[in-house]
């Protein structure tokens, strides 16, 4: 497991909130929409940062991949103005990936809902599994 450098994470945590500010007010691209930055990895050399993004709101018409193909596209942009906003000798290239986290826990958070409905409908299958332990 590498080594956590702190500044490669202050630096990181510092291009989270500027590129957040800079995504909700300077990209005017339709296909973003309500965006959120939830993490940014950068490179011992600062060349490259991953950047985790969220979309807020999903609508049917409006897919991951054409978010992240619009971030993408704007990537130039951000990186200039980046640079501009942070003292760093070398902006890093920005990839940009969507964050599936939020909507995976989402689900699994449904799932366990959904579980405990069905224990509390059906008391009889919960009496069995008790017997069966000892309990």
């Amino acid at each position: 497991m590498p080594k956590d450098f702190e500044r490669t994470r202050r630096v990181g945590e510092q291009l989270q909130r500027e590129l957040a500010i800079l995504i909700q007010q300077e990209v005017n691209d339709p296909r973003v929409g309500m965006i959120t930055v939830s993490a940014v990895e950068v490179t011992r050399d600062f060349a490259h940062a991953k950047v985790y993004v969220t979309a807020l709101v999903v609508n049917e018409e409006q897919d991951n991949k054409a978010t992240i193909d619009a971030l993408q596209h704007a990537a130039g942009f951000l990186q200039h103005e980046l640079g501009k906003r942070m003292k760093l000798r070398t902006i890093p290239h920005l990839k940009f990936i969507y964050d599936e986290s939020i909507e995976r826990g989402t689900n699994l958070s449904a799932l366990i809902d959904s579980a405990i409905e069905s224990d509390q409908t059906n008391p009889t299958s919960n009496a069995k599994v008790k017997k069966q332990d000892g309990s």
